[in-house]
């Protein structure tokens, strides 16, 4: 079967695919979350982490084995499997845009900013080099169709986004052209609008998908997100 590596978003960490690693086993494969840079349990300061050391986690990662890896990234997280795609392309099975921002090269996030539904929740604290998000939207933001129970350990999880990498643009040419690639729409989504989703993927093509559901469906549908996985992982 497959081997998954697995990019989660802003604020986030490998912690938001809890319930979709043991899902994706369940089907046969291996799956690794790993926590980016000043994300989750990592330690690296804020101020030190980049869209450049992004991606060599994700590197990292990639190379814990021969087989390449079915490289999956989440919301922001799309913006770093891109360049993963450019520099470790080697390494990849394919590219998995879950929800995720898709830039096309000279873009980065900063692209996006406007058209994205979370502007308003932003917080940026210059002196840290980081961003909050307000969590008082935050389930209307990413978890409108989840359980109470994961929301509230969710938001409690959340963490002070690096600031720097929103800066960056990917810079891509013929390796990440090279790679299958494709996008699991979230139609439900409130952070990413369905209307953008739709836009990235139709300016950089990919195999479509999509799911009923909001900006997270590791935690509202982990067992149908697996599935198209698993779908993807045969194709």
């Amino acid at each position: 079967m497959a081997r998954f590596v697995l990019v989660h978003g802003a604020w986030h960490g490998a912690w938001c695919y809890e319930k979709l690693v043991p899902a994706l086993e369940a089907r046969g494969h291996d799956a690794l979350a790993i926590d980016l840079p000043g994300h989750g349990s990592d330690a690296t300061p804020p101020r030190d982490a980049t869209l450049g050391s992004y991606v060599r986690r994700v590197g990292e990662a990639l190379a814990r084995a021969p087989e390449p890896a079915v490289l999956l990234g989440h919301s922001m997280g799309g913006v770093i499997i891109t360049q993963a795609g450019e520099d470790h392309a080697p390494h990849i099975r394919s590219l998995v845009y879950l929800a995720a921002f898709l830039p096309r090269d000279g873009e980065g996030l900063a692209s996006f900013r406007a058209a994205s539904a979370v502007t308003d929740l932003l917080r940026s604290d210059r002196e840290a080099g980081v961003v909050h998000l307000d969590p008082s939207g935050a389930r209307h933001a990413f978890y409108h169709d989840c359980s109470d129970a994961d929301v509230a350990a969710a938001v409690a999880r959340l963490g002070p986004q690096p600031a720097a990498p929103w800066r960056e643009n990917v810079r891509i040419g013929a390796r990440f052209a090279s790679l299958p690639r494709h996008y699991i729409e979230c139609a439900q989504d409130h952070a990413i609008p369905l209307e953008l989703q739709r836009r990235m993927h139709a300016a950089t093509p990919c195999r479509l998908h999509t799911l009923q559901a909001s900006h997270s469906p590791f935690y509202s549908m982990p067992e149908s997100l697996a599935d198209v996985l698993d779908a993807i992982a045969r194709s």
